[in-house]
């Protein structure tokens, strides 16, 4: 099958938000809107122009059921315009623009806003199993006796809460924790906690770089809360991040032994992303000047106790389909769930045992570590996971275009043992 191009008109995001210990001052939809809008009124056309709008998110508020469309209203696309939400876990942002992309090449769309959306400060705190089943009892109860009754079994520890986040951060398969699998890669691949904390001291050096640098400044859309508070940077990433203050946080999924720590993992983060793409059609119609094409998309699946290689096994079928080398790629983003996760990507990309037993194919090279993440990644961004899809690639972009290179790879792994991976090109100007 032919892959008809599809191209990337604009895109933009808002600042990605540390979560500092209570709930977010944007809630998912807020997010998405707030990127949308400023990058619309640069635009040749209207959000009701739309063939349709796309939002990929994890977790939205029960108030956002079908957060795609709630997006596309607030924006102003009018009643006639579909919009829909996708969820991949980690990679729904990436989701948003493959289901774009499908919909262009078989012709049913000719312009479409893809978006990546998250606030997982906002992940609900849930009742538990007990308690839930007490109230329905409760409710069902028809007299007052038997009401009183009732309440003569309740027990205090049915109102523990259960907190949404971990248990999507738990692979209900496994019932292991996305950490423990990053644990079992560090394992896998001998990577030492030195390492990790190396890795992520480096990932803040590079965002620190980037900010004072401005190479985040043409994607990123500065935000205002309801009480008129500005957010114009990324605010996870730290200054005092560095090998030694790392090397002295303590594990925190196998905590007797385990050299995964809050430290060299992803950031818990509010964000959103999004961007437009657009059809050879719909360009000629409205004038347009795209700033990349998509060459090619993949996704993949494998073991998901080891669900952090799943770029590796995304990015693998790309590189063969289109005869490339490690090399040839000129930059490279690998979404950073956990530093041992994307040191075991590189390990096992250059491993020939690994690329033999899962691909049939000679090991494929070392990663240039000077072409990855090269202006820090989730470790320091931060990682709302329905919108860092999104923000790869829509980052990728402009580091390439800033370098004057041509090609990037931009891949994701995915909870529950999956991996996206997306081949763009810069368009000449």
């Amino acid at each position: 099958m032919s892959f008809k191009a599809v191209y990337i008109i604009d895109g933009a995001r808002t600042p990605f938000l540390k979560m500092r210990g209570g709930r977010g001052p944007f809630s998912a939809a807020d997010l998405a809107v707030q990127a949308i809008n400023p990058l619309m009124l640069r635009q040749p056309f209207k959000a009701s122009d739309f063939s349709e709008v796309i939002v990929g998110c994890v977790s939205p508020t029960p108030d956002e059921t079908n957060i795609g469309r709630v997006v596309g209203l607030r924006i102003g696309t009018g009643y006639k315009v579909p919009a829909w939400t996708v969820m991949r876990n980690c990679a729904s942002g990436m989701q948003s623009i493959d289901s774009a992309i499908a919909n262009i090449q078989t012709g049913r769309s000719d312009l479409v806003l893809a978006v990546g959306t998250e606030a997982l400060s906002r992940s609900p705190v849930l009742f538990s199993e007990q308690a839930v089943d007490f109230l329905a009892k409760f409710k069902s109860a028809k007299s007052l006796g038997q009401k009183f009754s009732l309440l003569k079994t309740f027990k205090l520890r049915y109102l523990s809460p259960v907190f949404g986040l971990l248990k999507g951060l738990t692979d209900p398969i496994l019932g292991i924790s996305m950490g423990q699998t990053a644990e079992n890669l560090a394992y896998k691949f001998n990577i030492s906690r030195q390492e990790m904390d190396a890795f992520s001291a480096r990932s803040h050096e590079r965002a620190i770089r980037a900010q004072n640098d401005k190479s985040f400044q043409a994607e990123l859309i500065p935000i205002i809360d309801t009480k008129g508070k500005l957010y114009q940077v990324d605010d996870g990433i730290r200054s005092d991040s560095t090998i030694d203050k790392l090397s002295k946080l303590k594990p925190v999924f196998d905590k007797p032994a385990g050299n995964i720590t809050a430290g060299n993992s992803s950031q818990v983060t509010d964000g959103a992303a999004a961007l437009i793409l657009a059809s050879e059609e719909a360009i000629k119609k409205w004038n347009l000047q795209p700033i990349a094409k998509i060459i090619d998309t993949q996704w993949a699946a494998l073991d998901p106790g080891e669900m952090g290689l799943g770029p590796v096994h995304a990015c693998a079928p790309i590189l063969e389909r289109h005869q490339l080398s490690i090399d040839d790629i000129d930059l490279w983003e690998i979404n950073e769930a956990f530093a041992a996760q994307t040191l075991a990507c590189i390990k096992a990309f250059n491993d020939e045992t690994y690329c033999q037993t899962h691909f049939a194919h000679h090991a494929f090279g070392l990663v240039d570590q000077d072409k990855l993440n090269v202006d820090g990644g989730a470790i320091a961004i931060g990682h709302p996971v329905g919108a860092s899809g999104t923000r790869i690639v829509l980052h990728l972009i402009h580091a390439l275009k800033k370098r004057q290179l041509k090609r990037g790879l931009a891949s994701i792994c995915i909870g529950g043992g999956q991996g996206g991976a997306m081949l763009i090109e810069i368009m000449e100007e």
